[in-house]
């Protein structure tokens, strides 16, 4: 699948990460994806996306739009047809406010998207967010504020999780039917995320003991990133089998 390169403006972007048995993880990636470790854990979690200005390169930003998104992630790594080691994230599952995106996504550019309700709040670096799927497969709440320092038992510092994330620009996002996955990068200008300091985190996903038996999955750390120039690029589709 390919698409113009699409240009805009993150708002706002917040990675919530939470620390995972890789064993658990294991089972939920498709060959040839293996969990990519931070220590000896898995790194999963959700990426919470204000977007604007959403449009073809080139267009003027007026013409753009915006959308409120949730991406579960899965950091992973896998060796390609030409046995070298890749890296990115697994995205099982992607939910929109955007009725274009919900309508578009896994068509005319890569990831199906589900159309959710997101009640946003962002107000001098204190956000409230909460969303619910339409179709009742997903619901998150995060509540946090921007912060100075990172506390992480994944990463010794905001630089090391700095690294960790920017190597996840590529994302395989799966499909309802099918043995591929679509791929798309994440290009930007600048790359610079500073802590968030979570102090309310529900995830749907994450606490689905089908998924996640007891034990199995914690919650880490968040990042956040603000005002961000950026491009997204469609890449060749990753055949997978389960």
């Amino acid at each position: 699948m390919h698409l113009p390169v699409i240009e805009g403006l993150i708002k706002r972007r917040i990675l919530v990460n939470f620390s995972a048995d890789p064993a658990v993880v294991a089972k939920m990636l498709p060959a040839p994806l293996k969990p990519k470790l931070a220590g000896d854990r898995a790194v999963v979690g959700i990426c919470l996306i204000r977007l604007e200005q959403i449009r073809p390169k080139h267009l003027p930003a007026a013409l753009g739009i915006s959308s409120e998104n949730a991406a579960h992630r899965i950091a992973v790594t896998w060796t390609d047809a030409e046995g070298r080691l890749q890296e990115g994230v697994y995205i099982p599952r992607r939910d929109t406010d955007s009725a274009l995106n919900h309508l578009a996504g896994g068509r005319l550019f890569p990831g199906e998207h589900h159309l959710a309700k997101f009640d946003v709040t962002d107000d001098d670096g204190r956000v409230t967010l909460a969303m619910r799927a339409n179709d009742g497969g997903a619901s998150v709440d995060v509540r946090g504020t921007d912060d100075v320092a990172l506390s992480s038992s994944l990463f010794p510092s905001l630089d090391a999780a700095s690294a960790f994330f920017r190597a996840g620009s590529l994302g395989y996002s799966a499909r309802s039917e099918g043995d591929r996955l679509d791929g798309i990068t994440l290009h930007t200008e600048a790359w610079k995320v500073a802590p968030f300091n979570v102090r309310k985190v529900h995830s749907s996903f994450f606490e689905d003991i089908s998924r996640f038996p007891a034990g199995s999955v914690t919650f880490d750390c968040a990042l956040v990133m603000r005002d961000v120039h950026h491009e997204w690029r469609s890449e060749p589709d990753l055949r997978v089998h389960t």
